[in-house]
């Protein structure tokens, strides 16, 4: 099970099909399809209340101090607040606020409960005040400790391979309809966890169960509120045709570059995060700042709105497609070097998760490849869209298929150019990422 020992001479590994005949198997999928409902309930919450302060905060406040819009500097004092908020959080709240993001995203075991608020305080504090992290980590790790919370409290002798299962359907649960589909969720999920053999589906199977009824309760309370389902879409997609040779080529191209600036962006983090938790609050604030300063060279040079830059990018990926037409070449490159350096800034002292600011980044550098010849628009979203994504998470089936199903239809005709850009992607990666130190002599 994720998160237990692997096992060596002292102790036996578990038998998958054992597990799966147990009278316990069942009650673990009774359990997961119950606690299903109240997490995805969370979950729906959680979205609902960043998004009403990210409206708050950057629509409404604006107006009311009477401005006519919303000042394109007005992000760096929101943005200074975050980092005081999220600082203290870290320092002073268990858990220190939930994972690192710069460390990549991370699913193997769930935060105690002590740490559920921490995390979620955390989290509030970068999303709704415009730092370019995504709420799928935050989510992923509150499903999971609310999840096993729920067990201990309910059966306090519980085996840990119980706690991880069920821990993993609250996770599940929690990010349903986050990626447009709990299939994506669910393959995010595995493939991060790096379950494998039979075991892959003794954990997928609870997974699957409360990830089912979680997108049910997203989509009826979406309904229910008229807050729509915080689901990842696009309402949008011009037609293409069939790859050529010349997209391939292009797909390799952008697989390359794709990799060189996710390094670069990971390199980069990874080195301020160094810095970052040494002084905690003081550069803290000086990223969320830093944030802000980059959303506003990119308002006053291209013209286009902050808000570009700031935020994760899930909800400005669908207009960011629709809109393609209305984007020079320059303003997009703009676009993708301000997005990324703000990306990397949040990253090293902020709370969130890298998926979505790593899928928007794609979809803009391959909008920007598109205006290249023998490219067409919707195949250079896909491209680059698949290509940073596994750049950023290591995570190639997950790359395709958020690249492939997020474009309904058309992501079907392009999904040969989107494996042959994430393939060359990962491998680049894999190639240009820092090798593990080599052990000293007597250290094995």
């Amino acid at each position: 099970m994720p998160g237990e020992p692997v096992a060596g001479p002292a102790t036996a590994p578990q038998d998958p099909m054992a597990i799966v005949r147990s009278r316990g198997y069942i009650s673990v999928l009774v359990l997961s399809a119950l606690l299903g409902v109240p997490i995805s309930a969370m979950a729906f919450g959680f979205l609902a209340l960043v998004s009403e302060l990210q409206s708050l905060l950057f629509d409404d406040l604006p107006k009311g101090l009477g401005f006519d819009g919303t000042p394109d500097w007005w992000a760096i004092p929101l943005l200074a607040v975050s980092g005081v908020l999220v600082a203290l959080t870290i320092r002073y709240l268990p858990g220190g606020g939930g994972h690192k993001p710069a460390e990549g995203l991370k699913t193997g075991g769930a935060p105690t409960v002590a740490s559920v608020p921490g995390v979620a305080l955390a989290a509030i504090a970068t999303l709704s005040l415009g730092a370019v992290l995504g709420p799928e980590a935050p989510l992923i790790a509150l499903g999971g400790g609310l999840a096993a919370g729920a067990i201990k409290l309910l059966k306090r002798d519980a085996p840990p391979s119980t706690v991880n299962v069920v821990a993993a359907a609250g996770s599940f649960a929690a990010i349903s309809e986050l990626l447009g589909s709990p299939l994506v969720g669910a393959f995010l999920l595995m493939e991060a966890s790096g379950v494998g053999g039979l075991m892959m589906g003794v954990v997928l199977v609870p997974g699957l169960l409360a990830a089912g009824i979680g997108s049910l309760i997203f989509t009826g309370l979406g309904t229910w509120t008229g807050l729509g389902t915080y689901s990842l879409t696009l309402h949008q997609v011009p037609p293409t045709d069939r790859p050529t040779l010349a997209e391939f080529g292009w797909a390799i191209v952008a697989g390359v570059a794709a990799a060189l600036l996710g390094e670069a962006i990971h390199r980069s983090s990874l080195g301020l995060q160094r810095h970052v938790e040494r002084h905690r609050l003081p550069l803290t604030v000086l990223m969320g700042v830093t944030v802000g300063v980059f959303a506003l060279i990119y308002a006053v040079i291209t013209d286009k709105p902050a808000t570009g830059v700031l935020f994760s990018g899930q909800d400005a990926l669908g207009p960011l497609l629709a809109d393609s037409a209305d984007y020079t070449v320059g303003a997009l490159v703009v676009l993708v070097l301000c997005k990324s350096l703000a990306y990397c800034a949040s990253l090293s002292a902020f709370r969130g998760g890298p998926v979505f600011p790593a899928l928007f980044v794609g979809a803009a550098g391959g909008l920007a490849l598109s205006h290249l010849p023998g490219l067409d628009t919707t195949a250079g979203f896909a491209m680059g869209l698949g290509a940073m994504s596994v750049a950023m998470l290591k995570l190639p089936m997950t790359s395709v298929l958020l690249a492939s199903l997020l474009l309904g239809g058309e992501g079907l005709t392009v999904m040969p150019l989107v494996i042959v850009a994430v393939v060359v992607s990962y491998v680049c990666s894999l190639r240009l990422a820092k090798r593990p130190a080599a052990p000293t002599a007597g250290h094995p």
